[in-house]
């Protein structure tokens, strides 16, 4: 099945919004067979670019990393912190409970006293 990715191009002055291109790969185009009597296959992406706004619509059979949207070197979080209680509660309230959440996390990661 193909894949969808979007590419992030620099931004010009007059651009209103990122610019991008779609790229679509792990794509297995329609196989045609044409003969002399019948219209050459039409192409399947025409018009898409300018439909969502894209520079381009890049299309390939095999698989293409974009490094703008490799995952792979996200950083993990080191400590979470679980919150409960009611959303409605005082905002004072809730800052005491994270920040009673991170000495216990500390406490508990770290060795250090609660």
């Amino acid at each position: 099945m193909a894949r969808i990715q979007i590419l992030p191009l620099p931004a010009g002055t007059s651009d209103e919004r990122p610019p991008f291109a779609l790229v679509i790969d792990e794509y297995l185009p329609r196989r045609y067979a044409i003969g002399p009597d019948q219209p050459a296959p039409v192409d399947e992406f025409a018009g898409v670019a300018e439909k969502i706004g894209a520079r381009a619509v890049l299309v390939f059979e095999e698989t293409v990393q974009i490094p703008a949207n490799d995952t792979s070197a996200t950083v993990t979080p080191t400590m979470v912190i679980r919150v409960e209680g009611d959303a409605d509660s005082g905002s004072a309230d809730l800052a005491d409970q994270i920040r009673r959440g991170i000495e216990r996390a500390q406490a508990a990661h770290y060795g250090r006293t609660a």
